[in-house]
């Protein structure tokens, strides 16, 4: 039953734009640094990664990749297996679903690893941090997603 649901246009629209609206988070500027109204610097997730790599800062650039890029184009992969699954095996389909609670448990550590992103940069007396497009769209696939599996295991529970 779910699976039929599931090829509904709505849910495959909504799990492609999350999907576009994280690649769209990930190169465009999430945030920009201006110091003294003179120097400006513009970051991206992946440039953010980029330098992280750069400066062998190794434990942050893992997390990063792995909570704000594998993590959550992990989900999306998972959200549309499970979609587009034959729902003729039973136990198969219990066990998908279950990866997708355990999944949706850990969903909002992307969010929290971008906000230590914006946190991690240190700003002076004369620093202003503004808020880019990145962001919005980074955070608003991961809304989309959230929903996506919500609405999945809340319809495949009854």
């Amino acid at each position: 039953m779910s699976n039929m649901l599931c090829k509904n246009r709505l849910v495959n629209l909504l799990l492609y734009s999350a999907l576009g609206l994280l690649l769209i988070g990930l190169y465009a500027p999430m945030i920009t640094v201006e110091k003294f109204y003179v120097f400006a610097n513009t970051v991206s997730l992946l440039s953010a990664l980029q330098q992280l790599w750069s400066t062998s800062e190794w434990g942050l650039f893992m997390l990063i990749l792995m909570f704000s890029v594998i993590f959550p184009i992990g989900k999306i992969a998972l959200l549309l297996m499970v979609c587009h699954q034959p729902t003729n095996n039973p136990v198969r389909h219990q066990r998908w679903l279950r990866r997708v609670a355990i999944y949706g448990k850990w969903s909002m550590l992307d969010v929290f690893v971008v906000a230590m992103l914006v946190v991690s940069i240190k700003l002076d007396a004369l620093a202003q941090a503004s808020i880019e497009p990145g962001l919005y769209a980074f955070a608003a696939s991961v809304v989309i997603t959230l929903w996506v599996s919500h609405w999945i295991s809340r319809h495949d529970a009854n």
